[in-house]
């Protein structure tokens, strides 16, 4: 079911044995929440919001595993709301909306207030997100949306508006460590039924990347194997088998997403293969659409390499074409290619530079008239007009001038002396360079 609703009390208020570690230990207080300080503090707007039983909708923001459900459940909890949980991935904008009502009338029985959970509200359309603000507007629920995506981009306007935006931060390594070691003693947990020695935690914690939820299902699998080998003891060897696989630590629809993209195409602009091979790694490790990094790839070789080399542009869209036509595993080696080669390809900026400034002179009115001599003069009446030959100062064919150049006005008067395009001495727009020298002294006539 797509809405899950449980009443005062809230989520994990009488959770089962059998359920998993991660739900069994999550923490139903604020004190009892590990990490995010600036969120418990002392007078902080959640600590206000709880304490003071007040209806306020929430926006938390923070990567996977940091306690954003679980703040919800506390909330719920703390204020003796009834808890109801909506599916950003299965639920519509006809369940959303049941679920408000559902709320709407148990105020009107007198019972009491929801806290509705939505989590991943990213992944609601924009529809879904509107059918959210009757009931935030009203007071009809207390919101409690989270996302692991940047909400100025993936939520709207008046919902954002309408709600506290909380930013959890990652877990340090010393928070999981304190998440385990609760894990182990505590009733809810494992109740002081194993130990785990030192090399083992450690590597737990590794794996676990800041996730609290992560490392607890980890635990759990290295008790359960220790179990299995009727031992007390969760060594290395019994974790390194429970967990055979790291997790790479990359949220395709979170701040990972952009980060990791981030770091791998400053990489390859910086011309460190080795540091752009180790991104897109853990990029394709991870499951990103390898269209996406393609697309990326494209997009660089002109903003980044432009005719420093010519051949970067083609090497980019074969490598893009390669991912169409092949797919993944195999295309990997296609964007290894292309990444290694614009990474050690001589860059230029000069590309971009140009069209900016060219756009800017445009935004900032520096449009003009095309000068006579170049407009259409294909139609009845065009030379009437003074269009093309009949021009005041009749177009020159190129073609008849002495190396294809025609000394002749093409920028409209406002632009004629722009120089937008200045190439650099990299690479092979250092010849690019020189060529385009001596081309606009004669097309401006300064050759003379």
């Amino acid at each position: 079911m797509p809405v899950s609703a449980v009443g005062k009390g809230s989520l994990g208020a009488n959770t089962h044995a059998s359920a998993p570690l991660a739900v069994r230990m999550r923490p139903r207080t604020l004190d009892e929440l590990v990490g995010q300080g600036q969120l418990r503090a002392a007078g902080s707007p959640l600590r206000q919001l709880i304490e003071g039983d007040q209806s306020m909708s929430l926006l938390l923001w923070g990567p996977p595993g940091t306690g954003k459900t679980t703040i919800a459940s506390i909330v719920s909890q703390q204020t003796k709301r009834r808890f109801v949980e909506v599916s950003a991935v299965a639920a519509g904008v006809k369940e959303v909306r049941a679920a408000i009502d559902a709320a709407r009338s148990e105020l009107a029985r007198g019972g009491s207030e929801t806290v509705l959970f939505v989590d991943e509200v990213h992944r609601f359309t924009k529809a879904q997100q509107d059918a959210l603000l009757p009931g935030v507007e009203n007071r009809w629920v207390t919101l409690v949306a989270a996302t692991t995506e940047n909400p100025f981009f993936s939520v709207i306007s008046p919902l954002l508006s309408r709600s506290l935006l909380l930013r959890l931060e990652s877990l340090t390594d010393d928070d999981i460590v304190a998440v385990v070691e609760q894990a182990l003693v505590d009733e809810r947990g494992l109740a002081g039924g194993f130990e785990i020695d030192e090399d083992a935690q450690a590597h737990l914690v590794r794996l676990a990347g800041g996730d609290a939820r992560r490392v607890l299902t980890y635990l759990e699998a290295a008790a359960g194997a220790a179990r299995s080998q009727d031992s007390t003891l969760i060594d290395l060897a019994t974790a390194e088998t429970a967990v055979d696989q790291a997790a790479v630590r990359y949220d395709r629809q979170g701040d990972q997403h952009y980060d990791v993209i981030s770091a791998f195409i400053k990489s390859v602009r910086g011309s460190d293969v080795d540091a752009a091979l180790h991104y897109l790694a853990r990029m394709m490790e991870a499951g990103e659409d390898p269209r996406f990094i393609a697309r990326r790839l494209v997009i660089l070789a002109s903003e980044d390499v432009g005719l420093a080399d010519p051949t970067a542009l083609t090497t980019a869209v074969a490598a893009a074409q390669a991912v169409q036509l092949i797919g993944m595993p195999e295309a990997r080696l296609n964007l290894a290619q292309a990444t290694i080669a614009l990474a050690i390809a001589p860059k230029s900026n000069a590309v971009i530079l140009a069209i900016d400034a060219a756009s800017a002179d445009v935004r900032a009115g520096k449009i003009g008239n095309v000068p006579p001599h170049l407009r259409d003069g294909h139609y009845a009446g065009a030379e009437k007009l003074g269009h093309n030959k009949g021009a005041p100062k009749p177009y020159v064919y190129s073609h008849d001038e002495p190396f294809a150049i025609a000394e002749q006005q093409y920028a409209p008067d406002v632009v004629e002396d722009a120089a937008y395009y200045r190439p650099t001495s990299l690479g092979a727009e250092a010849a690019i360079k020189d060529r385009w020298e001596r081309v606009r002294q004669i097309i401006r006539g300064r050759t003379r």
